[in-house]
């Protein structure tokens, strides 16, 4: 049984995380999508690296956190299948339970970049696994504070 707690959020009231979620922090400057990956399957950041590593997939390579093919592929590899292309965001109770967002989304000379985040929804609660060695809590429930610019719904 889930022990809620709740806390005012910009004047909704939200619940406090479930102690079952585990955030994976980065421990990379860019190691977001493996961070991500490591997160959605629940193993240790260093395993998932040297799985993604001996495929090819480096964190210092920017397509990791500008294209989503290495993150595709490294999903696949843990057995994880995600619906093709990118569906714009629109609301988060528009957002199917099981996702990856970008969020920080910003260009540098007409190539797209961000900040890969998890997203899931648990009791109807909605719930953001932020990898970032940099956020105030990993285990964000402030989502009306971030701006998605996309997601790719998990479908396992």
């Amino acid at each position: 049984m889930m022990n809620v707690v709740p806390k005012k959020v910009r004047g909704f009231f939200m619940p406090n995380p479930p102690d079952t979620m585990n955030v994976i922090i980065q421990e990379e400057v860019t190691g977001c999508g493996i961070a991500a990956v490591a997160n959605v399957v629940q193993r240790p950041y260093a395993e998932v690296k040297a799985r993604a590593n001996a495929m090819g997939i480096f964190a210092e390579d920017e397509r990791l956190y500008c294209e989503t093919g290495y993150v595709r592929l490294l999903l696949k590899a843990y057995g994880i299948q995600s619906e093709q292309g990118e569906v714009p965001f629109v609301a988060w109770e528009n957002l199917p339970d099981f996702a990856l967002l970008a969020i920080k989304h910003h260009q540098i000379k007409d190539i797209n970049y961000w900040h890969w985040v998890v997203f899931k929804r648990m009791n109807d609660l909605p719930f953001v696994l932020d990898s970032s060695p940099d956020a105030t809590d990993n285990l964000r429930t402030d989502v009306v504070n971030m701006r998605p610019a996309w997601f790719i719904k998990l479908l396992n």
